[in-house]
Formats: structure tokens, C-alpha cells, sequence
């Protein structure tokens, strides 16, 4: 998408990403204090939160991956079907970093012809290469190897970023709680309300 490539786009993206995955996280978090909601850990799961900050970690990512524009929809894909199909490792302050870069990663590996490889990317993500492989592997498990992303798939999601990130105010000034958003099955014959209970 010409859009992608305009330099204003993907700071707004990666700002959007980031508020949108905090949220997501935070909630997570307290859904897991206040009930007795079964989560479980998994090789996403750290051991402690990481003190970088997650839009820092994106950006970080998107500085020094050097993946197409587009990776990073498609991650974003990625990370939704990922936590629809393993609803009990939804994204919490513990994983979500681990679960970006491998995300990241796998889109990079998947749409762009030049890439990285895993050490690379373990570089990046600050983690090693075994786990980094083990991360990989993992995922691609979780995801039922479903990569493919129809380009009216891809098209669905890019929209509701940017309708999102027109909507965006200053996020410093905004407080959004949890709310609903709408996830594309890839037919695109019929689009669904969900929680996005990552």
C-alpha cells in the first residue's frame, strides 16, 4: 500500500500499535490479579515485565529490522489470530515484547524477499537465538502455520489502523479503556464484533 511508505504513517502506526497492545496488556494484567481466570505461561512468558517501554520496543524493532512497511500489518494479523486460536496465552506485560519481535520477524521472513536471520532479530529483541528459535517455532505452531494474509485481509486491517490513527489524539491526553474491535476472517465474507480478549 502506497500509504505505508509516506513517512508520516508509521510513526502513527507504531504509536498506535503500541497504545493498542498497552491497553491490551494492562487489562490482561488485572484480569489476571482480580479473577481466577486460567492463563497460562508459555516460552513467551518472562520472567519479569522488560523496562522498555512498548512503543520503544517497536520502534527499536522498525529502526533496525529494516522490514517492509508492511511487516508490520501483517504482524498485527499475526497477533490477532495468534490469540484467538491460544485464548489462554492471552498478551500480558510478560509476553508482549517477545510475542512483537517474533511477530515482526515471522511477517519480515514471510513478505520481504531480503531479511534477517534469527540472530539478528534476537539482537534486536534482546533476547538469544535459542530462545529467538524457540520463539519462532512456538508461533508458528500457535498460528496453525497460517501465514498467508489475502490482500483483502490485509487491506481490512490497514483500514482499521488508519481509521484508528485518524480518530488518535495526542496519546499522552487520552485514556481509552478495552473496547471492541473488529477482526476479519481471511474469506471476508463475514466480519465479527470481538473482544479482543488477548
Amino acid at each position: 500500500m502506497a500509504e505505508l511508505e509516506n513517512p508520516g504513517v508509521m510513526p502513527k502506526l507504531i504509536a498506535f500499535l503500541s497504545a493498542l497492545l498497552e491497553r491490551v496488556a494492562e487489562s490482561n494484567d488485572l484480569t489476571r490479579r482480580v479473577t481466577t481466570q486460567s492463563q497460562s505461561n508459555s516460552v513467551f512468558h518472562g520472567l519479569s515485565r522488560p523496562s522498555i517501554t512498548i512503543q520503544s520496543y517497536l520502534e527499536r524493532i522498525y529502526k533496525y529490522a529494516n522490514c517492509s512497511s508492511s511487516c508490520f500489518v501483517v504482524a498485527y494479523v499475526y497477533l490477532d489470530r495468534f490469540t484467538h486460536r491460544q485464548p489462554s496465552l492471552p498478551i500480558n506485560s510478560f509476553n508482549v515484547h517477545r510475542l512483537l519481535i517474533t511477530s515482526v520477524m515471522t511477517a519480515a521472513k514471510f513478505l520481504d524477499d531480503l531479511y534477517y536471520n534469527n540472530a539478528y532479530y534476537a539482537k534486536v529483541g534482546g533476547i538469544s537465538t535459542k530462545e529467538m528459535n524457540l520463539l519462532e517455532l512456538d508461533f508458528l505452531f500457535g498460528l496453525g502455520f497460517d501465514l498467508n494474509v489475502t490482500p483483502n485481509t490485509f487491506h481490512a486491517y490497514f483500514s482499521l489502523l488508519q481509521k484508528e490513527m485518524t480518530l488518535l489524539q495526542p496519546l499522552s491526553l487520552v485514556v481509552v479503556p478495552p473496547r471492541t474491535v473488529i477482526t476479519f476472517k481471511d474469506d471476508e465474507a463475514s466480519h465479527q464484533k470481538q473482544q479482543l480478549a488477548v
